[in-house]
């Protein structure tokens, strides 16, 4: 099993940065990729950012350029920057841990961008 602890969300206005942090403990061995994903009001829950243990990332298309996923390996722990934030942006933000049996979830962290 492995436990996930997301923090860093909050409310910003738009234009501005948010940092999240997701630290997973338990069977940590077992990870292959960490990421994000987020769910606003009304929509299917999607892919933000994701990153391998051997460090290669892959962001969706409305981040590029100004969110960055970094993982610290000795803290167990991945991060997202979030910078230029919009109003879009405002959703429910979950971190994922992927292992070759299951995928692991946070509980998420709500990010409100105000415009």
């Amino acid at each position: 099993q492995v436990q996930l602890v997301e923090s860093g969300g909050g409310l910003v206005q738009a234009g501005g940065s948010l940092r999240l942090s997701c630290a997973a403990s338990g069977s940590i061995f077992s990870i292959t990729a960490m990421g994000w994903y987020r769910q606003a009001p009304g929509k299917q829950r999607e892919l933000v950012a994701a990153i391998t243990s051997g460090g290669v990332t892959n962001y969706a298309d409305s981040v590029k350029g100004r969110f960055t996923i970094s993982r610290d390996n000795a803290k167990n722990t991945v991060y997202l920057q979030m910078n230029s934030l919009k109003p879009e942006d405002t959703a429910v933000y979950y971190c994922i841990a992927g292992a070759p049996r299951e995928d692991y979830w946070g509980q998420g962290t709500q990010v409100t961008v105000s415009s």
